[in-house]
């Protein structure tokens, strides 16, 4: 079992930058891959990154690439989301999610464990 509990959500100017935080219970953490999807208002959830159990290799979704880092510190049992460059369509609820397979993550885009959820908000 893995328990997620999402932080550093907020509101932010166009062009500026937040860090999202996931810490995880459990001792099992470092042998889970961990992700992060996002849901607009009146859209389907969507992925937008993932990243090993070592934290070795990341995913990124097209839309995020080059401006969000996903990054992992199994010491602290947290996952990282640093995101730059925002802008209004980044608005969103991240939720954080954990699964021991990155193949079901990134093939379904889908997950076993899920946090609550952050809220990011992007404005113009």
């Amino acid at each position: 079992q893995v328990q997620l509990v999402e932080s550093g959500g907020g509101l932010v100017q166009a062009g500026g930058s937040l860090r999202l935080s996931c810490e995880a219970s459990g001792r099992t953490f470092r042998s889970y891959a961990m992700a992060w999807f996002r849901q607009a208002p009146g859209k389907e959830r969507e992925f937008v990154a993932a990243v090993t159990w070592s934290g070795g290799t990341t995913h990124y979704a097209d839309s995020v690439k080059g401006r969000f880092t996903i990054s992992r510190d199994n010491a602290q049992n947290t996952v990282y989301l640093q995101m730059n460059s925002l802008n209004p369509e980044d608005t969103a609820v991240y939720y954080c999610a954990a699964d021991q397979s990155l193949n079901f993550i990134l093939g379904s885009r889908a997950a076993g464990y899920w946090g609550q959820g952050t809220q990011v908000t992007v404005s113009s």
